[in-house]
C-alpha cells in the first residue's frame, strides 16, 4: 500500500466529516432543490413537487467533493489545509507584462466582436449586458477597491442615472448626449448626499447604511407614482440616435443617409459601440485617477484611516470624492440602460443588482481592472451558459430550469474564491508610486489581504 494512501483508522474520521457535510447539504438543498411549487391549473392552486433524485445527486456530489478535500488536501503532518488552486490562467494574468498585453488584445476583440460570423442579435445583446456590468464594476471599484468603503447600495446610483435620462428625455425632450452628463451629475450629487451621513462609519455599519440607501431609493421610485410611474415604470423613452440620425426606415434615417439597406441590427451595433466607448472612458479615467494624488489618498484611506489623518489628508473630502466619482459612472451606465431598453421600472434596480456588481469586483480583484472584465464575463455570461445546459433536464427532469441554480453557483464561487483566491482572480497589483523599477506587489507581501 502506498504511503500516501490513508489507513483505515484515518479514513473513518474522514467518512464521518463527509457524512456530516452531506447531512447539512441535504437540509440546505431540500427547500431549494428538492421541493418545487407547481401550478395545478385548477381550483387547487399550487402543490408541492418533490425531486428526490435531484436532491440525491446533489448530496452525492457533496459527499464525493468532501472526501476528495479530506484525502488530497491532507498535509504530511496530519493537518488539513485547503491547497492553493493551481490555475495556469490565474498565474498567466497575474503577470504585469502579460496583463498589459491581454488588455489591448481584449480591446481589439471587443471592437471586432459585432463583425464576427457568430455575432447575432442574441450574442450582441449579451455583449452589451456584459460590458455594462464591466463599467459598473469599474465604477464600484473606486469606492470598494481603492477607497475601501463597502457599498451595498450602488444600484441606487444606477437607478438615478436611468430615471434621470428617462424623465429629462420624456418631459423636456433632451437628447441622449445632453442627458448623459446630467445623469452623471445627478448621480454624483446623490453620492455626496450618501457620503455625508456615513463619514464616521466603516465596515459592517457602512454596509448596512448603504444597503438601506439603495432600498430607500427603490421604495421611492416604487411609490412616487406621479413622478416615476410607480410599479408601471416609464415607457416610450426616446432612443439614442447617431448624431441626429434615427435608426428607422424613413428617408432621413441612418440607413437612407449612408445608402445602406435598413436592418434592425444597425441600432444594436450602434448601442454596442456606444457602451463600449463609455466603458473605455471609464477605464481610462479610473486608471488615471488612481495614479493622481486623489487615488493615492483613496488607497491610504483604505489601508489605515488614522495614519491617513496623521499625514494631513482630508478624509472627509477623500470619502466624498470616492462616493461621488463612483456614483457618476453608475449614473452614466444607468442612462445607457434606459436608452437601450426604452423602459425603466423599480424592479430593475433591486438589491440583487448591487450584490452582482459587488461580487464582480470581489471575484475579479479589488484593485484589478482586468480582473473585473473576466469576472463579469464569468458571472453574466455564466448565467446565459446555464440556459444552454439543456442536457441537465435528462438528469433532473423536464421541468428543471438550469438558470435557477445561478444564485447557488454564485455563492459557491464566492466561497471557493475566499478559500483559494481571497484577493480575487488577479491578486497582484502595480503600485502607483515606485522608485526605479515598476514591480508588481503579490498577495503574499500584503499581510492585511487588501493592498
Amino acid at each position: 500500500m502506498s504511503s500516501n494512501t490513508p489507513s483505515m483508522p484515518a479514513i473513518l474520521p474522514m467518512l464521518k466529516r463527509s457524512a456530516i457535510a452531506t447531512v447539512i447539504a441535504f437540509f440546505l438543498f431540500l427547500p431549494t432543490l428538492g421541493i418545487k411549487t407547481s401550478a395545478s391549473g385548477g381550483v387547487d392552486g399550487l402543490f408541492l413537487q418533490y425531486r428526490w433524485s435531484a436532491l440525491a445527486i446533489a448530496c452525492g456530489l457533496i459527499f464525493v467533493a468532501r472526501m476528495a478535500m479530506e484525502i488530497f488536501g491532507k498535509k504530511q503532518d496530519g493537518d488539513t489545509k485547503p491547497a492553493a488552486a493551481p490555475s495556469a490562467l490565474v498565474h498567466f494574468l497575474s503577470s504585469a507584462k502579460i496583463a498589459k498585453t491581454v488588455g489591448p488584445v481584449l480591446l481589439v476583440f471587443a471592437i471586432a466582436f459585432p463583425f464576427l460570423p457568430f455575432s447575432d442579435r442574441y450574442i450582441l445583446d449579451l455583449g452589451i449586458l456584459i460590458i455594462t456590468y464591466v463599467m459598473l464594476g469599474w465604477g464600484l471599484q473606486i469606492v470598494v477597491g481603492l477607497a475601501g468603503l463597502l457599498d451595498l447600495g450602488y444600484v441606487a446610483f444606477y437607478a438615478v442615472g436611468a430615471y434621470s435620462y428617462a424623465l429629462l428625455s420624456i418631459h423636456f425632450g433632451f437628447g441622449f448626449w445632453m442627458c448623459l452628463p446630467l445623469a452623471g451629475l445627478l448621480a454624483a450629487t446623490w453620492g455626496v448626499i450618501l457620503g455625508f451621513p456615513v463619514l464616521r462609519l466603516r465596515g459592517d455599519y457602512l454596509a448596512i447604511v448603504t444597503l438601506a440607501f439603495g432600498e430607500i431609493i427603490r421604495v421611492i421610485l416604487l411609490n412616487w407614482r406621479g413622478f416615476t410611474g410607480g410599479s408601471n415604470g416609464l415607457s416610450s423613452i426616446p432612443r439614442p440616435s447617431f448624431f441626429g440620425l434615427p435608426f428607422n426606415q424613413e428617408p432621413g434615417g441612418f440607413a437612407a443617409t449612408f445608402g445602406l439597406e435598413y436592418s434592425s441590427m444597425q441600432r444594436i451595433v450602434f448601442l454596442y459601440f456606444l457602451i463600449l466607448a463609455l466603458a473605455i472612458f471609464t477605464f481610462f479615467v479610473t486608471g488615471r485617477l488612481r495614479r493622481l494624488p486623489i487615488g493615492r489618498a483613496w488607497e491610504a484611506l483604505r489601508e489605515d484611516e488614522i495614519a491617513c489623518r496623521s499625514l494631513g489628508i482630508n478624509t472627509v473630502n477623500t470619502k466624498l470624492s470616492a462616493f461621488a466619482i463612483g456614483a457618476m459612472f453608475g449614473g452614466f451606465a444607468g442612462s445607457f440602460f434606459a436608452a437601450k431598453q426604452a423602459f425603466v421600472s423599480p424592479e430593475s434596480f433591486n438589491f440583487m443588482e448591487s450584490a452582482t456588481i459587488l461580487a464582480i469586483v470581489v471575484l475579479g480583484g479589488m484593485s484589478s481592472q482586468l480582473g473585473v472584465v473576466f469576472s463579469a464575463i464569468a458571472m453574466v455570461g455564466g448565467v446565459e451558459l446555464l440556459r444552454q445546459l439543456q442536457f441537465l433536464k435528462v438528469i433532473f427532469g423536464n421541468d428543471f430550469d438550469p438558470s435557477q441554480l445561478r444564485l447557488l453557483l454564485f455563492g459557491l464561487a464566492m466561497v471557493l474564491m475566499m478559500l483559494w483566491r481571497p484577493r480575487g482572480l488577479v491578486s497582484t497589483r502595480t503600485p502607483t508610486v515606485f522608485l526605479k523599477d515598476e514591480k508588481t506587489v503579490s498577495a503574499a507581501m500584503i499581510s492585511q489581504g487588501r493592498g
